[in-house]
């Protein structure tokens, strides 16, 4: 029992009732029946424990660390492919209007080459 709350939990192994029976070298039913203080005081230290200092399984604590990490992961995830969505909106916009200036500024020189040109042609049949 002490080994298990420790944290000295052997491969394989959990911090559980099964694995407090396999380390006596008992069976679970023969943990149940025959020593059911000593299950009951396993629980409720085990309990405590976890209330208190959070997993003793160090191995079960590095997966609930790693999985709340996944969870952040994943919504910065999320919340960047939203702003990148807001940025590509932004993005096609901006390039929808350059493009139209473009076509504008194209027509404008246009009218002002044909403007010189007329007025270059009507000066010298004078």
């Amino acid at each position: 029992m002490e080994q298990l709350l420790g944290g000295d939990i052997p491969e394989g192994l959990r911090c559980d009732i099964k694995s407090l029976s396999t380390l006596s070298g008992v069976s679970r039913a023969t943990l149940y029946r025959t020593y059911p203080h000593l299950k009951q005081e396993f629980e409720q230290r085990l309990g405590r424990l976890r209330k208190a200092r959070g997993e003793p399984d160090p191995r079960i604590a590095q997966i609930d660390r790693l999985k709340e990490e996944v969870a952040q992961l994943r919504r910065r995830v999320s919340q960047m492919n939203q702003e990148l969505a807001v940025r590509e909106e932004f993005r096609a916009t901006a390039l929808s209007r350059l493009a139209a200036q473009h076509e504008e500024i194209i027509s404008l020189r246009r009218q002002l080459q044909d403007v010189t040109t007329r007025g270059l042609r009507v000066a010298p049949s004078r």
